[in-house]
């Protein structure tokens, strides 16, 4: 599609306010879908308030629209035309137009029975901002303003080192955006880190000069940079200047060690993305692995509620998905039939990138697949478990003495073995449903070795609140740890120390399941039959196996470690460097022998060797 056309189904969504379909006074949205033409186009299903609910696209409105109300629709379909009022159309000139277009209403309205991406985990990146004199930080939002993006880094050493070493070759802006001009520059000035361009100390040039050699750092391009600083090292040696020309070899060395990671990063490359999806009534889960240079960088899984099928539903959440075009891998692999022309046009002509989309039924990327779509069924199968909690929040807030019923929940458990791998996990509740984008795990630092469960809870809980405070995030309306009086009140003494007293926080002892406070109230036993009770049971173990996961996991590395050094010709370099590269042995193991030795650099008769041993 061109820009003209792009204007037109722009202009289209922007105005849909003044568009109405003409049918008469009192008709069914039955026979609104009746009177629809035989044409490509969108839907909009609006409520008793005239809001919309949900838009559609389709390739025959009529039979599309009208296929709603057939006798043996599904539940999850009947309960959709129940709320529907009104239905509107817009005729389109193909089905791809029509992409376009619903994409668009569905970005500008966010109705609440079209899939919305509802994330956790996502990686940061780097941000150049476009500026006169731009700034250069770490992020995890990307904004539309004409800034550059540099990653994303799922190794966040990695992103750490490149901003440590452009802060020690560049001397740019480190205030807040936009530049303030002022008289005086700032302190940062003085001690060498900033060329001071708030008070007029440097051109606009010479600043720019600086953001097009981090651009090129970034982008891999260092030879001139790596020259100029050989060139300022042989000038301070022969100057006798050892101290910089010493600070100049540990920046080139620095550079040289960042080229050699992405070498290694980049041996193999294809990107790979896995999307698998699964449903339950409305209810939505649609799991997404990344696969980079042979690594699993990233598993996500992304909820909603929806009234759309699978397939639909899996095609409107790639648009979304991948609608800003920085995370477009070469390959993606769906778990169902999508409309594969329609979106590779859609990658190529809005987004400006190729992509190639497959339905796997064999083989390694159907292996990969399958896992996608497991995690994605035990995650909505247990949604739809613990759906409705909004009698278990009203009773928990009347027992606890809350003002409200607590819309947010987190809570804390720590995991250890004999003092090893001690992490604390940080899990969240929204509207008494897991919300595992905001979980989060802690390896515990201040034990050296030593099993503590209440100091343990204190580092968790003081990293955890301090960056709310600091960045002034929601803060839940109830805190609950796995753990007796000990363990809330270590809780309690950080929260009071940061000025959270209005955080309440209980602990649930396990023995006999009592709720303990963090003052003077007795414990309490609440009956079995409490809906109060299963919530605060349910963050309770979700709390204990997401820290287990996380204890096992890293006892599973460990065991992985031993289990690639007993393969002949595997030494214990060999066996990190495969587990850095793959992140498990599932995924190692799904590899081709040629594929391993190619990726890894490995001799193809141990590369044998290995699969046949560990596949026992």
């Amino acid at each position: 599609m061109g820009k003209k056309k792009d204007k037109q189904v722009y202009q289209t969504a922007s105005s849909i306010e003044s568009f109405g379909t003409e049918v008469a006074e009192g008709v069914n949205p039955h026979e609104m879908a009746r009177q629809m033409p035989h044409a490509s186009g969108v839907y909009l299903m609006r409520d008793e308030k005239d809001t919309i609910i949900y838009v559609g696209k389709a390739k025959d409105l009529k039979k599309r629209v009208t296929s709603y109300f057939l006798a043996n629709r599904s539940p999850k379909t009947a309960a959709l035309v129940r709320k529907i009022h009104r239905i509107e159309h817009i005729i389109t000139g193909n089905e791809y137009e029509a992409l376009v277009l619903e994409n668009n209403l569905i970005k500008k309205y966010s109705p609440h029975y079209n899939i919305s991406l509802k994330d956790g985990k996502s990686y940061p990146l780097i941000r150049i901002t476009n500026e006169r004199f731009p700034k250069v930080f770490k992020t995890r939002r990307i904004i539309d303003d004409g800034s550059s993006y540099y990653g994303p880094y799922p190794d966040g050493g990695k992103l750490e080192l490149y901003l440590d070493l452009i802060a020690k070759l560049f001397p740019l802006r480190r205030c807040g955006t936009p530049l303030r001009m002022r008289d005086k520059p700032c302190l940062y000035y003085h001690i060498g880190l900033c060329s001071g361009p708030c008070a007029n100390l440097v051109s606009e040039k010479e600043y720019q000069s600086s953001i097009t050699a981090v651009k090129n750092l970034l982008e891999g391009r260092t030879e001139t940079l790596v020259a100029q600083l050989e060139e300022q090292m042989m000038q301070a040696s022969k100057a006798m200047n050892f101290e910089e020309a010493a600070i100049k070899r540990d920046q080139i060395a620095a550079i040289k060690a960042i080229e050699t990671g992405q070498q290694v990063q980049d041996f193999t490359q294809e990107s790979r993305d896995y999307a698998a999806i699964e449903m339950r009534g409305p209810l939505c889960t649609i799991s997404l692995m990344q696969m980079r240079s042979g690594q699993l960088i990233g598993r996500a899984l992304y909820r909603g509620e929806t009234f759309g099928d699978e397939t639909e539903t899996l095609l409107n959440f790639l648009v979304q998905y991948y609608a800003d075009g920085l995370k477009l891998p070469q390959f993606l692999y769906v778990s169902h039939e999508i409309d594969v022309d329609l979106i590779r046009r859609y990658f190529t002509e809005q987004l400006g990138g190729r992509l190639e989309v497959n339905l796997p039924s064999d083989g390694k990327h159907f292996r990969i697949l399958r896992m996608a779509r497991e995690n994605a069924t035990r995650d909505v199968e247990k949604r739809l478990k613990s759906r409705d909690n909004s009698r278990g929040l009203e009773d928990l807030a009347e027992i606890l003495g809350l003002a409200t019923p607590p819309s947010l929940i987190e809570g804390f458990d720590i995991a250890h073995l004999a003092g090893k791998y001690t992490i604390a996990s940080l899990i969240s509740f929204r509207d008494g449903n897991p919300d595992k984008p905001n979980y989060r795990r802690y390896n515990i630092k201040s034990l050296e070795g030593k099993i503590d469960d209440y100091e343990s809870i204190r580092e968790a809980v003081a990293r955890r609140y301090s960056k709310i405070l600091n960045e002034n995030l929601e803060r839940p309306g109830l805190l609950i740890i796995d753990g007796g009086k000990g363990q809330v009140h270590a809780a309690r003494q950080i929260l009071d120390d940061l000025g959270m007293f209005e955080i309440p926080i209980i602990g649930l002892a396990e023995q006999f399941e009592t709720i303990v406070f963090d003052d003077e109230r007795e414990d309490l036993q609440l009956p079995e039959e409490s809906e109060a009770l299963r919530l605060v049971i349910a963050v309770r173990d979700e709390c204990h196996r997401f820290a287990t996961s996380a204890n096992q996991a890293a006892r599973s590395k460990e065991a992985s470690f031993r289990l690639l050094e007993s393969v002949e010709g595997i030494g214990k370099k060999r066996s990190e460097q495969l587990m850095k590269q793959y992140g498990s042995l599932e995924v190692l193991l799904s590899k081709s022998a040629q594929e391993l030795a190619k990726e890894s650099s490995l001799p193809l008769p141990v590369a044998q060797r290995l699969l046949k041993q560990l596949s026992l």
